[in-house]
């Protein structure tokens, strides 16, 4: 199950009720910020979060409003908080920015008071393991260097207890065995295959997050039938023109991605301050009903099981 924290979901500049652009993803012990826009830091103190196993940042761009957060969180890690080192994962061009960044800041890169690593991402896995796999994939916005995440869990095969209890299976090591993957002698001599006691393969949950981008044709394959589908919207269709000549989406073009590609769940961000949550919706919604509009700390729990589950969110007055 992956979690998902909203920090900040403004387009461009920030309003009373949301912050620059800023998420966090939480699977298990991993910890995951995608972007870091001004002000991060204090929405993460807001947000109940804190800075406490922090150490991985990917980035969508390099645009201001996604990086410039990060020369104060930077400087708070390092003089006030136990966090010895971090990485950075973006393209190319946006690390060029954010090395920029960090000597305007602490005036050369050898005066940043922590170990700051500069990861440039190329499309494919950036880190698997036994659990789950997270990749990188290019998007089309403004500058090169663009890319949205994948977070996917692998797929497993559910323990059938019932099937366990009816052939003698004790509880313990021995049930962990097979779900392994791995036979087991009982003590009466008998030998239980993992087919005997294991359902079919499930997939696991998945998540993908995507920032700022201006097409959506490219987006279907790697959007597929994901749990949850994390994208933005930044203009309405009555504004189609400007969303194109700045590279951004409408809300209408976030839904027709999001029924082409068959998602669980369509969770729009990265919002304008021209318009309402409810005229986002308007749009969104006839084309593709499963719909959600982003708030700051809103909090949602993406899992094979339950699918997605808006844990919390704070009332915008």
């Amino acid at each position: 199950m992956f979690e998902l924290t909203f920090l900040g979901t403004s387009a461009s500049a920030p309003t009373i009720q949301r912050g620059l652009s800023s998420a966090v993803v939480d699977y298990r012990d991993h910890r995951f910020m995608i972007d870091c826009g001004e002000g991060t830091q204090r929405q993460l103190l807001k947000s109940g979060l804190g800075f406490k196993r922090l150490d991985r940042i990917l980035l969508t761009h390099g645009h201001l409003d996604h990086i410039l957060g990060l020369g104060g969180l930077i400087s708070t890690f390092g003089r006030w908080e136990m966090i010895s080192e971090i990485e950075i994962y973006a393209g190319h061009w946006p690390l060029q920015r954010v090395a920029e960044l960090l000597r305007v800041v602490f005036g050369a890169l050898e005066e940043v008071p922590m170990q700051v690593h500069l990861r440039e991402i190329r499309p494919g896995v950036l880190m698997e393991n036994e659990e789950f796999t997270l990749s990188a994939f290019p998007v089309s916005h403004r500058g090169p260097g663009c890319f949205g995440f994948s977070f996917v869990e692998r797929s497993r095969r559910p323990f059938l207890a019932d099937r366990a209890e009816a052939l003698g299976v004790p509880a313990g090591p021995v049930r962990r065995q097979l779900v392994a993957g791995e036979p087991v002698t009982l003590a009466d001599g008998r030998v239980i295959h993992p087919d005997q006691v294991l359902g079919p393969e499930q997939p696991g949950a998945s998540l993908i997050f995507i920032g700022d981008v201006g097409r959506t044709d490219d987006l279907v394959p790697v959007a597929h039938r994901a749990t949850a589908l994390v994208i933005e919207a930044t203009y309405l269709e009555e504004e189609a023109d400007m969303a194109r000549r700045f590279g951004h989406l409408t809300a209408a073009q976030a839904a027709r991605l999001a029924r082409e590609a068959e998602v669980g769940t369509l969770i729009l961000h990265h919002l304008s301050r021209r318009y309402t949550v409810r005229e986002v919706l308007a749009e969104a919604r006839p084309i593709f009903e499963n719909v959600i509009v982003a708030n700051d700390f809103d909090r949602f729990r993406v899992s094979r099981r339950e699918a997605v589950t808006l844990v919390s969110r704070e009332d915008h007055h």
